[in-house]
């Protein structure tokens, strides 16, 4: 599913959701401008998809048509068939990466994060021989899966052999700040 499709079902989800949505709210929704916003909606407008009204004081109001609707079905079934084979990608990669851990002979892991795929990544490494010793992010005092959260500084305290990065974003800045911490490089690894 490439990032138009999906940007398609998240304004038909939004269309369905409230008809009197406005351009400003799906920008943001969408984390685009404005004017592409309204390109999306002219290009589901023109392909059938929804039907544009004006209704009194300049407002406009979305309607999703028969057609706007089984688009919106074809889909989400297509996210629905990318979301688990990213799934099954992510979880064998962490599969391999714990086992790598494990093979090497590390045994108690840190997890840096508190996202789905922080969560993943605490499942998978439920079904190995390995041992969490905690979550890090940023501050602490929130929990994360009933585990407190504990700043990156805190980890030199902790006994562990490896840290991983359940996160995609600024993994290089996440690395330079656990290395900053007194983290090793060889103890860090990232998907």
């Amino acid at each position: 599913m490439d990032i138009q499709e999906q940007r398609a079902l998240q304004l038909l989800n939004e269309v369905e959701r409230d008809a009197e949505v406005t351009q400003r709210s799906l920008a943001k929704t969408l984390d685009v401008a404005l004017g592409l916003t309204n390109l999306y909606l002219k290009r589901l407008a023109r392909k059938g998809y929804i039907k544009i009204t004006a209704i009194p004081r300049h407002r406009i109001k979305y309607l999703l048509t028969p057609p706007g609707m089984a688009e919106k079905t074809r889909l989400t079934y297509l996210y629905m068939q990318y979301s688990l084979s990213y799934y099954r990608d992510m979880r064998n990669r962490l599969k391999a990466i714990f086992t790598e851990l494990a093979g090497a002979g590390a045994k108690r892991v840190v997890i840096y994060g508190t996202g789905e795929l922080a969560e993943l990544a605490y499942l998978t490494l439920r079904e190995m021989d390995l041992t969490l010793v905690g979550f890090v992010e940023g501050k602490e005092g929130r929990t994360f899966l009933s585990y407190p959260i504990w700043p990156v500084e805190a980890l030199p305290k902790w006994e562990c052999d490896a840290v991983l990065i359940a996160d995609l974003d600024g993994v290089a800045k996440i690395r330079a700040r656990i290395t900053q911490a007194g983290i090793p490089k060889s103890k860090i690894f990232s998907l």
